[in-house]
């Protein structure tokens, strides 16, 4: 039998070419996306929209091979850092619950370059927590991809990525070590370098940094 995958996220600018390249892969057969709005159909994906404060009621979904956790939002968008904790901290953490409750082979997440506990940015230091939490969970596979600034078309405007993004980009492909390290990436190559770690199913915890997603793409 195929593989099978659970989707948290996939309306997100990554989550969004995540999904796409699942539902083209011959080797998953199977693939469930969890989340609040309804996204394009097709016949191997189930949809099951909700209310992510209900994760619980749908822990049989979790009975998959790969768990991918796609979420992530701005406090701006948030409204709060309390609404921004819920998305990026909470979620996150009850999905990673589930899936080791469910036996799921491995669990991979987004997180961000500088996520750190400690970190006087609340952005990063959430990202550093949920991290951290994760790590305790003992799971059969924890992979843990901290992008750069990410780079494609998302349904609201962000100003300052926009700004990073024009900034950036022009010197991406410059062959310095600094510049390669915080260059922006697109969010296609984060969803392919997703999936195909996924597919070698390595067990125990792995970090990725921008560059290292860079690179698993280009094997």
């Amino acid at each position: 039998m195929g593989r099978s995958a659970l989707v948290l996220g996939a309306n997100g600018l990554v989550g969004g070419k995540l999904l796409e390249q699942l539902l083209k892969d011959d080797k998953y057969e199977k693939v469930t996306y969890l989340g609040r709005k309804e996204v394009n159909k097709h016949p191997k994906l189930t949809q099951i929209l909700l209310n992510l404060d209900k994760l619980d009621h749908f822990h049989s979904e979790f009975q998959v091979n790969d768990v991918y956790c796609c979420l992530g939002t701005t406090i701006k968008k948030a409204g709060s850092q309390g609404a921004f904790t819920k998305v990026d901290y909470e979620y996150p953490l009850k999905a990673a619950q589930l899936a080791k409750a469910g036996n799921a082979d491995q669990y991979l997440i987004i997180s961000a370059m500088g996520a750190n506990p400690t970190s006087r940015i609340f952005y990063n230091r959430v990202k550093g927590k949920v991290e951290e939490e994760l790590k305790k969970l003992n799971m059969n596979g924890l992979h843990i991809f901290r992008p750069s600034l990410l780079l494609g078309k998302r349904e609201e405007f962000r100003f300052g990525e926009k700004m990073a993004e024009w900034l950036f980009k022009p010197i991406s492909n410059v062959r310095l070590a600094f510049l390669r390290k915080y260059g922006p990436i697109e969010a296609e190559t984060v969803a392919i370098a997703m999936k195909r770690i996924a597919l070698k199913a390595d067990k125990g915890i792995h970090i990725y940094e921008s560059e290292q997603i860079k690179n698993i793409t280009k094997r």
